[in-house]
């Protein structure tokens, strides 16, 4: 391991975090409309954080400052898996410096602020905080910092940082697949850098166009950054207690709708729609979207639950207009699919076949190439084919068939990788379920009685599957209106490991824990 263009890497990708903290600064203002009066508490966190944040980069960056070597693919690992870890770090600073309050009178300590900061990064959305709209328990600077950090790591802050450093040869390339979730990642330009700017091009532009879009429905330009934050990067972190809910439907849901939509979907598709210098016309270049066979599947799967869902609250008499119950059905659905985790609705009440079939929809995620988490729609696709062709297999053993997508077939690396990464999801499902059942104390339930006892299994079932996938809510005591903030701080540890596994995909952060990645040979 080359240690000092590690420590490089690192330095200048902490001094990008810490700047980054600036940003929250002016919401510390009154003229920004936040605050009635100027929060001390809040800015001079900030600016302890940003100091901070400095010093420990600076002097990462000083250790290797000299070395000239190239990043290789053992040192872009390491990079990409230790600067997610250090941008929580870091990111936790804030919370902790501004004296930022968990509940009412209870101070966040460093797990909490280190989960809460993770959960930002790595867009889960889960959070600890009980009360979101009191300054005093938590100061605005703070909260925009918060959702600020969903929007840094929806796009990926190693993308951005390849975007703005490039230069990076094939350690770059590394560094970007393993960050760009998806098991077919192809850039978007031949070169790295290129791929890294277009992607967070894209990012910017459907961000101000929603920030706008939710402006003009009468929404103040500090929440329409925040959800805009949330929802582009597929986070979910909002500014109010009651999620989206808080807008009583509307403009506001259907813009957040749209623009979910949008985030889980591949932007390399947009790209290849919306390039310039293009000869093709617009029919030809929307045939990118039309004969994408996972952005199919994505919107099929998205109406099929959608329907469901809508019938299942209608027969259960939940809701009794049909308008309402296909809403509340389409937003859930969407939130969820796209691991961004928004709520109008509880639906922690719904029937036990509505929770179940979200429940599942966990494990699908998003497109590959897009800022949602989850299992990615490409590999369920690629898994049924699979399973058609081992079927078939099994009754035609002579017949030789390759596996097809789009009409061009696929590697039989990348058919052997997805099988590998759907068992290593499931026994870190399993494991981290179990695991978190052992450790949790069952006094949270028991208020509940014999029925909060049974139902701690599903409630820790869906928490790892929440924090894995990146979801961010499950079900029961940490529905879309409850949080994390009762779990013990051994579950809080386990929890913020599941969201880096997820954010990157497994083998980023599995490899940190092999002795083998460490050794020289």
């Amino acid at each position: 391991m080359n240690w000092p263009i590690v420590a490089r890497m690192l330095g200048l990708l902490g001094l990008l975090v810490g700047a980054s903290m600036a940003f929250s600064l002016p919401w510390a203002f009154p003229a920004m409309g936040q605050v009635e009066t100027f929060e001390a508490r809040g800015f001079w966190g900030l600016v302890f954080a940003m100091l901070c944040s400095l010093a420990i980069s600076g002097a990462l960056y000083a250790w290797g400052h000299q070395s000239k070597s190239s990043i290789l693919r053992k040192e872009a690992f390491a990079t990409v898996g230790m600067g997610w870890i250090l941008a929580g770090v870091l990111g936790a600073l804030p919370f902790l410096f501004s004296g930022s309050e968990r509940s009412p009178g209870v101070k966040m300590t460093p797990i909490d602020a280190f989960f809460e900061s993770v959960s930002g990064f790595t867009t889960t959305g889960a959070s600890l905080l009980t009360e979101l709209e009191d300054p005093e328990v938590i100061p605005r600077c703070i909260m925009f910092w918060r959702c600020f950090t969903h929007w840094l790591g929806g796009m990926g802050i190693i993308v951005l940082f390849v975007a703005i450093l490039g230069q990076l040869g094939a350690g770059g390339k590394a560094m970007l697949k393993r960050e760009v979730p998806g098991p077919i990642t192809e850039s978007v330009r031949p070169r790295v850098q290129e791929s890294a700017i277009v992607m967070w091009t894209i990012y910017v532009v459907f961000s101000g166009i929603e920030t706008v879009l939710l402006m003009s429905c009468g929404v103040s330009l500090y929440e329409s950054l925040c959800h805009t934050f949330g929802t582009m990067a597929t986070g979910g972190f909002s500014t109010h207690n009651s999620s989206v809910g808080f807008y009583n439907g509307g403009p506001v849901e259907f813009i957040i709708i749209i623009f979910m939509l949008l985030a889980g979907v591949n932007f390399s598709l947009y790209y290849l729609v919306f390039r310039r210098h293009h000869k093709d016309s617009w029919t030809k270049r929307l045939k990118h979207l039309t004969s994408d066979a996972e952005l199919r599947a994505y919107l099929m799967i998205i109406l099929v639950v959608t329907i469901l869902l809508t019938i299942s609250l209608m027969v259960n008499g939940y809701y009794r207009n049909l308008f309402v119950a296909l809403q509340h059905s389409l937003f859930a659905t969407v939130s969820i699919i796209t691991t961004t985790g928004f709520g109008t609705e509880d639906f922690s009440n719904w029937s036990e076949f509505a929770k179940g079939l979200l429940f599942l929809l966990m494990f699908v995620g998003g497109c590959a190439g897009s800022t949602a988490g989850g299992i990615k729609v490409i590999r369920w696709v690629l898994l049924g084919k699979i399973f058609i062709l081992e079927i078939e297999k099994s009754f035609r053993p002579n017949v030789v068939r390759p596996l097809r997508l789009g009409g061009i077939v696929v590697e039989e690396r990348i058919r052997h990788d997805v099988v590998v990464y759907f068992c290593m999801v499931m026994v870190i499902f399993l494991g981290s379920w179990l695991l978190l059942i052992t450790i949790e104390p069952d006094d949270l339930w028991k208020t509940h009685g014999e029925h909060g006892i049974a139902e701690k299994l599903l409630d820790c079932g869906t928490a790892v599957a929440a924090t894995l996938n990146n979801v961010g809510p499950g079900l029961g005591v940490i529905g879309p209106t409850e949080n994390f903030s009762n779990f013990s701080q051994q579950g809080k540890w386990l929890l913020t490991m599941l969201m880096l596994l997820g954010r990157l995909e497994l083998f980023a952060i599995l490899v940190l824990l092999t002795p083998r990645f460490w050794r020289q040979q």
